[in-house]
């Protein structure tokens, strides 16, 4: 027999892990010695204590691994536990390899810029949302043309909201999609989120849906200002392994008097290239 000690140096596994595994029940030694309480243990047991270990490398909890080892487990019981097991480490794969991207994205942009971005992307979910908006149509896209569209329709949007009695709920989320006509126009969605009827009248009310996965990016100052914001979430996207499906939504997250000190968050919906 071995003692624990010995048993522990043969079984690559710590003296205290021993202990734990008799504790549970899941490798009792063969004797302890009743004056002393030393426990000893069989050549034959480290096949268990190998079959414990091989499991337990494979992600099984200790209460499964008992199972196993103890044949509680049926064959195909078994193998649904496994291919549970391997869908569970394909996602861990997949979010590190996703990891990977994003920290090779941040490796470049340091070598190009010579620092660490300011402004930190983030994925995550957005859930669906009630607003009540107005809608015009811009020249294009950019920030010279959205401007003097989306503000008026801002005011426009309150003042009937005001007059209709209608209280906001949260904050202003303006969304963009290409105009009918072409031409590289925008139609502009100048939205707020309510807590109303659906409506389709001086102003609609409408649910935006659910974003499963959107880039996020917090800008700060007036949205005249926000073309290098707006870049480098583009080019985060691209060096994510990932691809824009939409215009981004812009949340107003607060609104000041002074432009300067404006928050906004753009929320650009995105799917994996």
């Amino acid at each position: 027999m071995f003692t624990i000690g010995d048993f522990a140096r043969h079984g690559r596994v710590s003296v205290r892990m021993l202990r734990h595994y008799d504790a549970t029940g899941l490798l009792r030694p063969a004797h302890v010695d009743p004056a002393t309480g030393y426990r000893h243990y069989t050549a034959a047991q480290l096949a268990r204590l190998n079959r414990v270990i091989a499991l337990k490398d494979l992600g099984f909890t200790l209460q499964q691994v008992r199972d196993i080892v103890d044949e509680k487990v049926g064959a195909e019981e078994l193998r649904g536990m496994l291919r549970l097991r391997r869908a569970e480490l394909e996602t861990a794969v997949a979010a590190a390899e996703a990891r990977l991207v994003q920290v090779e994205a941040r490796l470049r942009a340091i070598e190009s810029e010579g620092r660490m971005p300011a402004n930190d992307v983030v994925i995550k979910t957005v859930p669906a949302v009630r607003v009540a908006e107005l809608t015009a149509t811009a020249a294009s896209f950019q920030p010279e043309d959205i401007g003097p569209v989306i503000g008026p329709l801002y005011d426009e949007l309150f003042r009937q909201l005001r007059s209709a009695g209608v209280t906001p709920t949260g904050p202003g989320v303006a969304h963009y999609e290409d105009a009918p006509e072409g031409g590289g126009r925008i139609t502009v969605h100048a939205a707020v989120q309510v807590s109303a009827p659906l409506q389709d009248g001086a102003f609609r009310v409408v649910d935006l849906p659910a974003l499963d996965h959107a880039a996020t990016i917090v800008h700060r100052g007036s949205m005249d200002t926000v073309l290098p914001t707006a870049q480098t979430l583009a080019r985060w996207i691209d060096a994510g392994g990932y691809r824009s499906t939409g215009y981004p939504r812009e949340v107003s997250l607060e609104c000041p008097e002074n432009r300067a000190d404006w928050v906004t968050e753009l929320q650009a919906p995105v799917i994996r290239a």
